[in-house]
């Protein structure tokens, strides 16, 4: 959702109550739009992280900590010179407007005391942070400069006066009165949804925000502006009070969504209609705004990352592909390689017939059992034997080129199948160290140029970090190994399984290797479903419905002389076929 007014106000308050006389260390600014504060009170160490960026505009405390550039912008030296060592007094939000005022008290360059404004302005693409020279209220300096051009309200420039944003013509969600609240939400048009109607009627609440209000309130949330009656108004107005008296006495608990798999859907700053399929966490507004913005940030890092490297795949697969169709196309014109043989056969076993200048023969196949003629052109200008030896060597040409070019599209075919196995891989890697494996496995193959190594510096060694294979336990109690991408896969298999544990792979699918650790037991049927659905979940069938997946021994697996990584033969298999969704492997819990 928008970082909107009423999170705001509840971040604000935060703020107040930790960093408010806090003294400001240390500035950063590890991106082109994001400032770090570093504030200290005693006993405690505050990060205070403000953004400005268009899909990620924000302002909240954090305990993460991000890479500075070795030479601080313009910008963040300016903020080191006003404001490094100054005392914040307080923060400060015009009503529910998305607008936060960082208010510092310290030293001019004479050394009299001097107020600076520090005014975070969280507002989509049009986000900014300005530094403010109070009481002149003259603009120092902003993250984004921009002037009368781009836009007609006002400049940030460098000594212009600072003008705040558009005020809304709404009304204050925390002070408006029953009469008035009805009389902003009719005034909207009939024919927007009741969320909608809020929306444009109350400061600082986004489209969710209402949408939630509008199910804790019992109604559909998509219900018309034209529908609602005196029961419906009535009853959101009930709602909001209550809102609006926990908030006035910061008694809001912010409330964090994720889904089944631990990913950050959504957050609000109030309680939201739960829904089975989703996990709900509350808590204070700071450390609700950056769990969720850490695992977004992490989420679409990994997804940049995962992109990058199936861009360079897919590249290769093109090229590999257009040299399989070259491959091929030799192989078909090589194939009448047989054509030519028969016909040195035939003009060596009629010789006697066949005189200098002739431009054909029509000759009895002796091959055929119906002995149908053949015409078989000839060079006029070459001796009979001449003529046989020239289709001899075309045979020989044509053969050595069919099996060079079947060998080579044979290496093509094998390389387009490994290339699939690193998108099965791409598709499963959860967090950074597993793009780095495979990575690091493109790197090795030659698919990825290493970086040069600049004079005076060595060459950076490989990763050592081992990362494990994902570890689950089955309803019964068996543990089940599942891994990653084929370096995992490799160590799982011939290094880490026992003969006697059990080996699942997808039929003829790419996809994870797994591996029951039987520990001598035999294994339930139970537990072999449960890891047949691992395994098929974990492929590039993910998304399938009864899915063939391979069982059998780990001692019948074995990995051929050469081959490349993830790629081995099995035998004495059997087949079971599974649903490899999430809510049918509800017994296997993940470690």
């Amino acid at each position: 959702m928008p970082f909107d007014g009423l999170f705001l106000y509840n971040i604000c308050h935060e703020l107040n109550d930790k960093l408010s006389q806090g003294r400001i260390e240390k500035i950063y600014q590890p991106a082109r739009e994001e400032i770090v504060l570093i504030v200290s009170k005693p006993n405690s160490k505050y990060r205070l992280l403000i953004s400005a960026n268009a899909l990620n505009a924000r302002v909240h405390l954090t305990s993460q900590s991000a890479p500075n550039p070795t030479m601080p912008p313009m910008f963040c030296m300016l903020l080191r010179k006003h404001m490094e060592g100054g005392k914040i007094s307080g923060f400060y939000q015009p009503g529910l407007d998305r607008v936060l005022d960082i208010r510092v008290n310290c030293r001019d360059e004479l050394g009299q005391p001097a107020v600076k404004s520090l005014i975070c302005e969280i507002m989509g693409r049009h986000s900014n942070i300005i530094l403010v020279s109070q009481p002149d209220n003259t603009i120092l300096d902003g993250i984004r400069r921009y002037g009368h051009a781009v836009s007609r309200h006002r400049e940030v420039l460098p000594g212009q006066p600072y003008i705040p944003p558009p005020e809304p013509q709404k009304a204050n969600p925390l002070t408006v009165s029953e009469d008035d609240f009805r009389e902003a939400v009719m005034a909207g048009q009939l024919d927007d949804s009741l969320a909608v109607s809020l929306q444009k009627s109350l400061d600082g609440l986004s489209i969710p925000t209402c949408r939630e209000l509008v199910k804790l309130a019992g109604l559909n949330p998509n219900i018309l502006l034209d529908y609602c009656g005196e029961h419906e108004l009535r009853t959101i107005w009930q709602i909001w009070q209550a809102l609006v008296s926990d908030a006035r006495n910061h008694q809001l608990q912010t409330m964090l969504i994720c889904n089944r798999q631990g990913e950050p859907v959504d957050f609000f700053a109030m309680p939201v209609v739960k829904d089975e399929i989703f996990t709900y966490t509350t808590g204070p507004a700071n450390e609700t705004a950056d769990a969720f913005f850490t695992r977004k940030l992490a989420l679409e890092t990994v997804n940049k990352h995962r992109n990058q490297l199936l861009g360079i795949i897919n590249k290769d697969v093109k090229r590999i592909q257009k040299k399989l169709a070259l491959q091929r196309k030799s192989i078909a014109e090589a194939g009448e390689s047989d054509r030519f043989r028969l016909y040195g056969e035939l003009l060596t076993a009629n010789i006697y017939r066949l005189e200098r200048g002739m431009q054909d023969i029509e000759l009895e196949n002796y091959h055929d059992p119906e002995a149908k003629t053949v015409v078989i052109p000839l060079n006029k200008a070459l001796s009979a034997s001449e003529n046989a030896q020239y289709y001899f060597k075309k045979y020989n040409k044509a053969n050595n080129t069919r099996k060079a070019a079947g060998e080579m599209a044979r290496l093509s075919e094998e390389e387009l199948q490994y290339l699939e196995s690193i998108k099965a891989s791409l598709d499963i890697a959860e967090n950074m160290d597993d793009l780095a494996e495979i990575t690091q496995e493109l790197t090795k193959q030659g698919y990825i140029k290493k970086p040069p190594v600049r004079p005076g510096n060595k060459r950076e060694k490989d990763t050592k970090k081992q990362i494990k294979p994902m570890q689950y336990i089955s309803g019964d109690g068996f543990i089940v190994l599942v891994g990653k991408n084929n370096h995992q896969n490799d160590i799982l298999t011939l290094k880490t399984a026992e003969d006697s544990d059990i080996w699942l792979h997808t039929c003829k699918i790419h996809g994870s290797h797994v591996i029951i650790r039987t520990g001598g037991r035999e294994v339930p049927e139970k537990t072999l479903l449960e890891a047949a659905a691992l395994a098929a979940y974990y492929s590039r069938a993910r998304e399938s419905g009864n899915v063939p997946v391979d069982y059998t021994l780990r001692k019948h697996v074995k990995k051929p002389n050469g081959a490349k990584p993830g790629y081995v033969i099995y035998e004495k298999q059997r087949t079971v076929y599974v649903d490899p969704r999430p809510d049918a492997m509800q017994q296997v819990k993940r470690e």
